[in-house]
This record gives C-alpha cells, structure tokens and sequence, in this order.
C-alpha cells in the first residue's frame, strides 16, 4: 500500500535541505562526521555552516532566486553537498548533471532548464570550454569549484569564505519543486524529471530505514555517483536523513580505487550496480591475502537486474550479501527489492513497503502469476512531470501511476524477475543508453551506410551495446575499421555509450515498410 507524505509526518510547510542538514545540527549530531573524502573529515556542523554560506552566496552575489535552476557539474566531494542542499535551502532548484557527457548535452540542459548559474568542478571546465559561446550567454554566472583560490574569475571557495554562517531558509512547500534529474530519453536527448521537497524523506523512509535499517553509526560508500539518481540516495540523503557518514570519492570507480576506498575507509554500507561487481570479482589481490571487506555488513545492486552467477560469486568469495533491486530516476530510488533475509538471486525481489507495484498486459489488465506485464509502481517519490515535455509526462505517469517501460514477472511469492524493455532502451553499467542515439552517431561515419545497435549479454550475463553495420560500396569489413568505428563513437558520446562489439552485416533485415527487425539481430547474436 502507498503511503504519502503527509503520513509521514511531512509537514505542508517543508524545506527539505533543514530536514537533512539542519535537524542533525538541531538533535544534538553537529559533532559527528558527515563526510569523509580523501583527508577531509566534516562535521555536521561544519556542513550546516558551508551549505548556509553557499545559500547566502547564492542568493546575494548572484541574484539567485526561488525556483531558478542551479546547475551543478561537480565531482563528489563536500562541494557538491554544499551547492546541492544550499541551493534548495533558498528555495532554488539544483540540477546535478552527469559528469561523463559530452558538451552538446550540457548545450541541451542549459537551453531546456533555462538556469542561472553553473556550478563546475575545476576538473571538467574544459567540457564547459567547449560549450558554444551563445549558450553560455544564457547563463548569468559561471562558477568554478575546486579550484585555486582566487584562480576563476568567479571561485566557489572564494564565495564562501566571504558569505556568513546564517541562513533562514525559504518557507518552501513540501510539494514544491525542489532538485530536477535528467534522464537519458529513448532518442537519446536527456529530459528532466522535476522532483519535490518531500521526495527525498519518502525515499529515506521506506528503502533506507525499511529496507537497510540505516542508522547513524553506518557508513556509506556507493559507487554510483551523486549525479545518479541512485547514488544521490546511497552517498548523501540516505546517511545525512539518520547523521551516519558519507563516503564520497571523486575519482574514476576502477577496481582498484573501489577495493581502496573500501579498506582505507571502512563503509558498513557499499552499494555498486552489477558491471562495477563483475569487475570487482574479476581482480585480485597478487598475494595470498584477498581484499579486506570485513566491514561491510550489507552490499546493494541497482541499475541493471544482477545476475544469480554475480550474487553467488561474491557471496562466496566475501560472504556478504547483494540485494538488488530496481528504481528509475523518475521514481528516485528503488521501489522493488530483496532484502536481508529474503533473497531470491537473479530476482528483483518484492515491492518495498510503502510503494504499490502491478503489471499489466498492453490492453491494460492485470496478468496472471508468471505471465510478463508492464511494470507500473505507485509511490509519493514519484517525479511531478519532465520538465518542457507535456505529452511524455502523460505517456509515463497516469495518474498516481508510473509506467516504468520494464517487463517483468511476479511469481506466488511476490518476488518480481526482469523480463527485458518494452522499448530497444538498453541499461549499460546502470546507466541509459539509447540505441538510436549509438545509431546516429555511427551513421555519420563515412564508411557507414546503414546500422542497428541492441543489447548483447557479455560473460556475466550483463547486457552491453553491440553494433550491427552494413558499409558504403568501396569499404571492406575488417578488424580494423571495427575498432575505428568504436573510436568514432566515443569521440562523439560519452565512453559508456559505445559499442562493444561490431558486427559487419550485407545489410539489415527489415519489415516490408522499412522498420528494423531487431529482434532478428538479437537472435543472431553470439552472445
């Protein structure tokens, strides 16, 4: 049964960044450490007094106002958290951007979110350089985070040392508009998914406290970062709603850095997806001694369905336990799960108390135990709309309902099974990728004639992009121009969205009007 926000105690009157921030402060938690991030060890107070330094700064140095939008192109690290709960706590509406597109993306948010400002680490201003100059010119500020004092024209750390400590925060409404996520969208163009103030506490509630039994003495390492729906819960919201610690680590998840962060910094609570386990297990050590996990007493999987094969392994290897599950930016976090004591490998477990979850046959009714359906959830952390995308809004969320565009199964026990997309939408390493988007990338090739990119499962039973391509007459399908067409895909799109396999094909199969069979390029797959 979905529950609201007002059941939980959400008052009508909400600033959600004093439920997280300040309330730690309040309770008497200011001199617990909140972040943790390379030598940096932050109190909550300290926190409290950084977010209300940016808020001020914000709002009286650049003309910030309530509901304006707030662009943050920031590693994980204190800043993030800082400009993230600052900007809400003035009633302004930040938006983490994900830190691995390329700039013709970054040209699209800030045309469609219309922002004031941007906020960008140091480490990607070039990604920012690269932005045409007449869309710059939309944004009123530029700032520059973690950068030499005084190095920007316009610094974050310069800001705040010149900003008080003191900030009332905007007398906000629990459903007003309080962070947007953007989504990557079937034609490849990222929309965004407006999210509320009560959103975040719903999410905190019912998986964070109902399903990891989170407290204050858990530490939290994710990662997926704090740009991904996902890790915004993991790394931030989930430890900050009880005053446990964050873990944040700004730098690539190599296996090496995940099994670093792990040892040096001890979490209670690792949450990865199932690319980043399968690499996890395919390292070792180099001597007798394995990686130290010891304190690790829960691990999550999210953003693609995780294979039983992944789940034993590490099981047997560390003798922890994976729950998996699956959420949607447009829902926040997860809705479905296994949990502790009740774990079925390969499923996606049972809904989450507090969420309602159905499927459905494409005439609308409900299908039998064991017969696939369109997923539809019910939950109060569902998003208010996509932002500038009136008809996809009404062709997503009916109602109190979300269609989430999964197939599923439910078997007698109410556990859920992923049955694949009721779109070509493929999720690589957790994340959104776009078939036609791949397409049209590799169609601008000079050698290409025509192309088909699906999903082709790799040696863990995890899916990734593999390109179906027929040539232009003059061109002969050899290894070489594979790996060329691999490169000329990551120069145009973020690395996680090439093709990892290409196959050379006569020509594509199509149906008697033109349209693709992907289906018949899936079934002749090696994979």
């Amino acid at each position: 049964m979905s529950v609201s926000a007002a059941s939980l105690g959400i008052p009508e009157v909400f600033n959600v960044a004093t439920h997280f921030v300040d309330r730690n402060v309040a309770e008497g938690h200011g001199a617990s450490t909140a972040i943790e991030c390379g030598d940096e060890r932050i109190t909550y107070q300290a926190v409290l007094a950084n977010v209300n330094r940016c808020g001020r700064a914000l709002r009286e140095r650049c003309g910030v106002r309530p509901e304006e939008r707030v662009l943050l192109l920031m590693p994980d690290g204190p800043l993030f958290v800082y400009a993230f709960f600052g900007a809400i706590k003035i009633g302004a509406v930040p938006v983490p951007l994900n830190t691995l597109w390329k700039p013709a993306d970054y040209e699209h948010v800030i045309r469609d979110s219309r922002a004031a400002v941007l906020i960008v680490g140091h480490e990607l201003s070039q990604s920012v350089m690269a932005i045409a100059e007449d869309v710059l010119r939309q944004l009123r500020h530029i700032i520059v985070a973690g950068s030499p004092t005084g190095s920007a024209e316009s610094c974050l750390e310069d800001l705040l040392a010149a900003s008080a400590t003191d900030l009332d925060p905007e007398s906000t409404s629990r459903d007003a508009p309080a962070f947007w996520l953007y989504s990557s969208g079937s034609t490849g163009k990222p929309k965004g998914c407006v999210h509320l103030h009560h959103d975040m506490v719903v999410c905190a509630e019912l998986f964070g406290r109902g399903i990891l039994g989170i407290t204050r003495h858990d530490r939290t390492f994710s990662v997926a970062k704090l740009f991904f729906a996902y890790g915004l819960g993991n790394g931030l919201y989930f430890p900050f709603s009880v005053g446990a610690t964050t873990i944040l680590s700004p730098g690539p998840p190599t296996p090496a850095n995940v099994y670093g962060v792990i040892e040096k910094y001890r979490p209670t609570l690792f949450f990865s997806v199932p690319t980043s386990y399968g690499m996890l297990l395919a390292t070792t050590k180099g001597d007798a001694a394995d990686f130290d996990l010891h304190t690790v007493r829960l691990a999550v999987s999210a953003g693609e369905a995780l294979p039983a094969a992944l789940y034993e392994r590490f099981k047997k290897r560390y003798g922890i336990d994976i729950i998996d599950g699956i959420g949607s930016t447009e829902a926040l976090h997860m809705f479905i799960s296994n949990r502790p004591g009740a774990i079925r490998p390969g499923s996606s477990g049972q809904v989450v108390s507090g969420y309602d979850a159905r499927l459905l046959d494409d005439s609308g009714k409900e299908v039998a135990v064991g017969d696939v359906g369109n997923l539809w959830i019910r939950g109060d952390s569902v998003c208010a709309a996509y932002w500038n995308q009136h008809e996809k809004t009404k062709d997503t969320i009916d109602g109190h309902w979300l269609r989430t565009g999964d197939k599923y199964t439910r078997d007698a026990d109410d556990y859920f099974w992923y049955c694949g997309r009721s779109d070509d939408m493929l999720k690589v390493g957790g994340v959104w990728v776009s078939p036609i988007e791949v397409e049209n990338a590799l169609i601008a090739h000079p050698a290409v004639l025509e192309c088909a990119v699906v999903g082709r499962e790799d040696h863990d039973g995890l899916v990734k992009p593999e390109a179906f391509v027929a040539l232009r007459s003059g061109n002969e399908p050899t290894p070489e121009l594979a790996v060329a067409l691999q490169q000329f895909v990551r120069e145009r799109l973020a690395d996680y969205k090439r093709p990892r396999w290409v196959q050379f094909i006569p020509e594509l199969p199509k149906t008697a009007t033109g349209k693709i069979q992907r289906y018949r390029l899936r079934s002749s797959s090696p994979g």
